[in-house]
């Protein structure tokens, strides 16, 4: 499709089009989930967004290779290198091993992303598997003179760089002890800004996961998996990095900064970020205990589709409010739509040019900087348009490949529903009200309508007789 694609870029902070390393083809890469514990909504709608950048880059045409890492070791309950393993407290919290948590909500994040369409990425790899190709990273960085050893861990060091912070809005300034919550001093840094690229056992004694390496028994620090495990997969050039806005910094400005001192140029061209999912009290968060889940989402009663659809309604660049009253009344818009394009007949060939033309209008406001909320508009106006309704089915077939809300399952959910008994028992209605309106008795009639209504089934009179339909 001859469609072109804006995306803004935190690399340039500006909306730019976007034009891939090699034709027709996408190096794309994901940060994954650190399995310690259940991953709430806030965390799901960045790979929500992700997941629709994805099919939205395949619906037009390109061949998407996309790479997430599981975080199973390395990553501190602070962002910065402070702190303990965050596998670490999941495993004291549940009396379990680091690898049985570990596994356990790996296991469980999938199953949150199947229940949301989200779809799993071609290759998943875990931080554990990639030890190998982390210690040669560093011993690299090493040996270029872009890291030193200090108290027996391996530091980064950011003098190196001429622009440390080109991702971020960040300074030298904001990083000072006391400044963030997350920083703190660490004595054996050169700069404040400098890194761990791997610890030692001087460190935490306690850490379950650990390996031997040229510096000592220990494990890798968070940020060196993600540059490994997506150069492994996707080579020294890439495309499109995504993230959570919390990932900007430290974590992908690290990133940046290893990897290209590493490949010796330019690594990512293009880096997409998805803003927070607040509550009234501000950002979710697992430490300030608004643990909202899908399955708490479920036991309350909603479809994890409605969850999607709310998230799909905004633009991944804003905040956006979670509330019980939103939720409902998404749910109940997305009730409507379904059940409006349930109704849709098979009959009609396909008008190719309406298809092309409502085909293009789709892709067209994705391809403005992923604005799901308007192609969703796009698909209301769709179904309102004058066109038949094989045409129409076949445009929320193709929608359906990118904005996955389960909108063809409407048909075969209402073939399911309508079994022949339930069909038998409409028609002697509908010739019951028939008979009642010959007889002039206009109350019986009126009655059967509403008994029909009461199950679902809405009536249309016409010279020809009378129809049925789902509500």
């Amino acid at each position: 499709m001859d469609i072109k694609t804006y995306l803004y870029n935190t690399l340039t902070k500006r909306v730019e089009e976007f034009k891939p390393n090699e034709a027709g083809k996408v190096a794309m890469y994901t940060c994954g989930p650190t399995v310690y514990h259940f991953a709430h909504i806030g965390n799901l709608r960045s790979y929500i967004m992700e997941d629709v950048l994805e099919k939205y880059l395949r619906y037009v045409g390109y061949d998407v290779t996309r790479v997430m890492n599981i975080t199973d070791v390395g990553h501190l309950t602070s962002d910065g290198d402070t702190g303990e393993d965050k596998m670490l407290k999941g495993a004291k919290r549940e009396n379990k091993t680091v690898m049985d948590i570990a596994r356990f909500y790996t296991e469980a994040f999938m199953a949150d992303c199947e229940k949301l369409l989200i779809k799993r990425p071609d290759i998943v790899e875990p931080a554990t598997n990639c030890i190998p190709e982390f210690i040669h990273m560093i011993e690299v960085l090493l040996e270029k003179g872009y890291a030193y050893v200090a108290g027996e861990n391996v530091y980064f060091d950011t003098s190196k760089l001429d622009n440390y912070y080109v991702l971020s809005s960040q300074n030298e300034e904001d990083l000072q002890v006391g400044v963030r919550e997350d920083v703190e001093e660490d004595t054996n840094k050169k700069n404040k800004t400098d890194f761990v690229l791997w610890f030692t056992k001087s460190k935490f004694d306690n850490q379950e996961l650990k390996w031997d390496s040229p510096w000592g028994v220990g494990y890798p620090g968070w940020h060196i998996e993600c540059s490994c495990i997506s150069i492994k997969h996707l080579g020294e050039y890439m495309d499109i990095h995504c993230g959570g806005v919390d990932n900007i910094f430290p974590h992908h400005t690290n990133e940046i900064a290893q990897s290209e001192a590493y490949i010796g140029h330019k690594w990512c061209n293009y880096w997409f970020h998805v803003n927070h999912l607040n509550t009234t009290s501000g950002k979710m968060s697992k430490s300030k205990g608004e643990f909202l889940t899908v399955s708490l989402l479920e036991e309350k009663g909603y479809n994890p589709m409605v969850y999607r659809m709310f998230c799909l309604l905004s633009h991944y660049r804003k905040p956006l409010e979670f509330s019980w009253d939103a939720l409902d009344n998404v749910a109940t818009a997305y009730d409507k739509l379904l059940r409006r394009i349930a109704n849709l007949s098979e009959e009609g060939e396909t008008d190719k040019e309406a298809f092309g033309e409502y085909e293009k209008k789709f892709a067209e406001a994705l391809g403005n900087d992923m604005n799901t909320s308007s192609a969703i508009t796009v698909l209301y106006d769709m179904l309102k348009a004058d066109m038949n309704d094989g045409t129409k089915r076949a445009l929320v077939a193709r929608y359906e490949e990118v904005l996955s809300l389960r909108l063809t399952a409407a048909w075969e959910e209402k073939e399911e529903c309508l079994d022949e008994e339930f069909v038998s028992y409409i028609e002697r209605k509908i010739e019951q009200r028939a008979e009642a309106k010959k007889a002039k008795d206009f109350a019986t009639a009126d009655a059967i309508r509403e008994e029909l209504a009461q199950r679902g089934i809405v009536l249309k009179d016409s010279r020809e007789g009378t129809t049925w339909m789902p509500a």
